[in-house]
């Protein structure tokens, strides 16, 4: 059994599993109503002009950067963790698949069910919003669909990576919740908190702000993918007035700046993301006591 077949079979057993439909059939429910309201009501979500079809993009991205690593936790926590703990992981590591087939397996798997589920609504939310608005931009759609499902196969992987540390799934819960809670929710603290320090314990004015701390607002792969989408469609972000700023750091899409104080950082973290938890997770696994 390869790499291949063992994502292969992953896919499927979550083809059948009512946990992916419902998966789909949340996201396309919030998709569309998140479409409607922009759409209906512009001036909410900070476009008084009136909505516009990259105002749309923008907004689902905002809504993707959380709904994303919830999912993913929800798909993959028990992907590698839950076959240990019950002892299943023993038949699939049989020769010949070895424990490198295994974990680039559940990578792979997890992260097609995930941009099957995840794809599927963004093409509905957006199909909807479009014909609301009467305007559709074909590249534009496209691009932000391939970074959104780029952001995708890394969250499956972070916690993929995660699962695969542990033989526990409660273990593994904890570790994936802790790193949404640390990187997604409290992140901005922590850069606060780090220029709190730097600037001798006392805050810097937010005029003056050092370039660096742009880059350390990025850590979180969420921050990373809105960066990447503003980076490929600077003209679209300009025009819906959205920026990748964090804890009161700023960037402009315009560029001028620095590498590590621009929207294009936002790749380098993605890919740092995509490696790092594939290292730990593997060297983790292939070390364990099955």
């Amino acid at each position: 059994m390869t790499w291949l077949t063992v994502a292969k079979k992953d896919f499927r057993d979550a083809v059948q599993s009512r946990a992916l439909w419902a998966l789909v059939a949340v996201f396309v429910i919030v998709s569309v109503l998140s479409s409607f309201a922009y759409v209906e009501a512009p001036e909410l979500f900070g476009e008084p002009d009136g909505a516009t079809f990259g105002g749309l993009l923008f907004f689902t991205a905002g809504i993707a950067s959380l709904f994303v690593p919830i999912a993913a936790i929800v798909v993959c926590y028990k992907s590698v963790a839950g076959e240990r703990e019950l002892g299943s992981i023993k038949l699939l590591c049989s020769l010949p698949t070895t424990r490198a087939d295994v974990f680039a397996g559940k990578v792979l798997g997890r992260a097609a069910v995930l941009g099957f589920g995840l794809g599927v609504g963004l093409i509905v939310g957006l199909g909807f919003g479009a014909v609301m608005l009467g305007a559709l931009d074909v590249v534009a759609a496209i691009t932000f669909l391939l970074v959104t499902l780029a952001f995708v196969a890394v969250y499956a992987t972070i916690v993929v990576g995660l699962s695969a540390t542990t033989g526990s799934t409660s273990r593994a819960t904890t570790l994936a919740l802790g790193f949404f809670v640390v990187f997604e929710l409290l992140w901005d603290a922590v850069v606060l908190g780090i220029l709190y320090v730097a600037g001798g314990f006392s805050m810097p004015n937010p005029a003056t702000m050092p370039e660096w701390a742009f880059t350390v607002s990025q850590i979180p792969p969420s921050a990373a993918y809105f960066s990447s989408i503003v980076a490929l469609l600077p003209d679209l972000a300009s025009r819906a007035n959205a920026e990748p700023a964090q804890a009161g750091t700023e960037a402009s899409a315009a560029g001028g700046e620095p590498f590590f104080a621009s929207p294009e950082i936002g790749f380098v973290v993605l890919a740092c993301w995509l490696v790092l938890p594939l290292v730990v997770g593997y060297v983790r696994f292939d070390a364990a006591d099955l």
